[in-house]
């Protein structure tokens, strides 16, 4: 089963964001769970929340097993998590119909090819409700410069590995959501140089 230290090391900070961000009893959507070490902390913390995890399918076995192993106990007051579902965010036809008050990802802006990015924001603005939020959550460049040494030495290593991967400039990400009718609402400075990146669907919220 895989194992994030990252994950376990910014699970806190992430929590924190969210409970600050979604509304009472929220469905999420996350998109790229990986290990799912995110999915079960956040449903063990937050009460209510419905949570549905998701990955591509090469990742889908260890994401499932994870939650088969934790993620049925200890869960908070009224708190969900789904089976883990199937997504490839260029596949239009595997997003789920929604709507969901909130889509959130982790650490995965800068894995997919840059070209997959707007697939994921347009993706988003689809399952959401109006009013609904999305979350990214990871390190960006600030006006296509990484905003610190180690973010430059990370976008560098990724791209030798793959050049389609890379950091991307938060700048150019709120243009291509607002495109997309996703309004930026925030832009949250995280530990380790990493930022939380706020969109709100336009329109009035549901309920």
């Amino acid at each position: 089963m895989r194992f994030s230290e990252a994950c376990e090391r910014n699970k806190e900070p992430i929590l924190h964001v969210l409970r600050q961000w979604l509304p009472p009893q929220a469905r999420v959507l996350e998109v790229g769970s990986g290990s799912g070490q995110h999915a079960v902390h956040v449903v063990r913390q937050l009460a209510g929340v419905q949570w549905q995890p998701s990955d591509r399918a090469e990742y889908l076995a260890d994401l499932r097993e994870r939650i088969a192993l934790e993620g049925r106990e200890g869960l908070a007051p009224g708190a969900q998590l789904a089976d883990p579902q199937e997504l490839d965010v260029d596949r239009a036809e595997q997003w789920p119909r929604g709507p969901y008050e909130a889509v959130f990802s982790a650490n995965t802006t800068h894995i997919m090819e840059a070209a997959s990015v707007p697939c994921l924001l347009a993706g988003a603005a689809r399952v959401l409700a109006p009013g609904g939020l999305l979350l990214l959550y990871g390190p960006f460049l600030g006006g296509g410069v990484p905003t610190a040494p180690s973010n430059a030495a990370f976008d560098a290593h990724l791209r030798s590995l793959d050049p389609a991967m890379g950091l991307r400039d938060a700048q150019a990400v709120n243009e291509q959501a607002l495109s997309l009718g996703l309004e930026a609402l925030a832009d949250e400075a995280m530990p380790a140089n990493n930022r939380t990146l706020v969109f709100r669907k336009r329109g009035a919220a549901v309920g």
